[in-house]
């Protein structure tokens, strides 16, 4: 697994396929690129070149135990390192509840590095009380029950990887890290901005396809649906649950892969076909 450094830690990265046609893929909170996995090589058949990233603090990354290191703008400053360090001039960047945050930072600081943004499962204003009902217990766990939090540890990393099926282990993976450097992330993602407001999201001039799914506090359809109708380029996807892209996939690769063929279209034919919606809407409204 190769690695690259930024601001003195490294991060480590996967890279499948190739090509320039790019798409860097960010995980969700405390979960490994691992999690991409299955994606990012779909999307690499179909002729894309597709980076994972393990962001500070998650898999194979450095992981300081200091919560100063964490926030979402730090996370989108690594992702906008990687195009650097790979001299990438733009790609697609998305990711997954953490890493669709991370995304929107990604274009707040640095929106000409984009080519379209892959948005599943934000957590905007309406998931916040739920994420403080859901991850405040965990902060204090791993901070104070780390003796307890160790032995669950020690019973994951003694759980061979080719025992048990795949995301089964890239949920040991989460389980098998030091518990420290975990309650650091979410203590400074718990002090820092969760995301972009609102009257910022709205200039996020980028093809952007947001998923969404039902049932889930934490990431509620209701925040998919929202940035749906804020972003000017968005289309909003109806997921059936978070394992809809995990266990039956074929659906949602499919529009994803639409998605990655649409960015990449050369800027004169995209302007036209967005010119043309638009004359299609104005003739409904009409």
């Amino acid at each position: 697994m190769p690695f690259f450094k930024h601001d003195g830690h490294r991060l480590a990265y996967t890279v499948y396929g190739e090509g320039p046609r790019i798409c860097v893929l960010l995980p969700g909170l405390l979960f490994s690129q691992r999690m991409h996995v299955p994606l990012a090589r779909e999307l690499a058949e179909r002729g894309n070149r597709v980076i994972t990233l393990d962001l500070l603090g998650h898999g194979r990354s450095d992981r300081p135990d200091d919560m100063r290191q964490y926030s979402m703008d730090q996370f989108a400053q690594q992702t906008v390192a990687l195009l650097d360090h790979l001299e990438i001039e733009q790609a697609v960047v998305g990711g997954t509840s953490l890493g669709a945050n991370v995304t929107l930072c990604t274009a707040s600081i640095a929106p000409e590095r984009l080519r379209g943004m892959l948005i599943e499962m934000p957590v905007l204003d309406n998931a916040l009380l739920a994420c403080a009902i859901a991850f405040t217990p965990l902060m204090v766990a791993l901070t104070f029950g780390r003796p307890l939090v160790r032995g669950v540890q020690l019973a994951a990393r003694a759980v061979p990887s080719d025992r048990v099926p795949f995301w089964g282990d890239v949920v040991l993976d989460t389980l098998r890290q030091e518990p420290g450097p975990s309650a650091a992330v979410l203590h400074g993602l718990f002090f820092g901005r969760t995301a972009p407001p609102q009257s910022e999201r709205q200039t996020f001039d980028v093809p952007t396809l947001v998923i969404g799914h039902p049932r889930d506090p934490i990431h509620p359809f209701s925040d998919a649906d929202a940035l749906g109708r804020e972003l000017p380029q968005a289309t909003l996807l109806d997921a059936s649950s978070f394992f809809e892209l995990r266990f039956r996939p074929e659906r949602l690769t499919g529009e994803i892969a639409e998605f990655m063929d649409a960015c990449w279209r050369p800027r004169r034919a995209a302007a036209r076909s967005r010119a043309a919606a638009g004359r299609s809407r104005s003739r409904r409204g009409a």
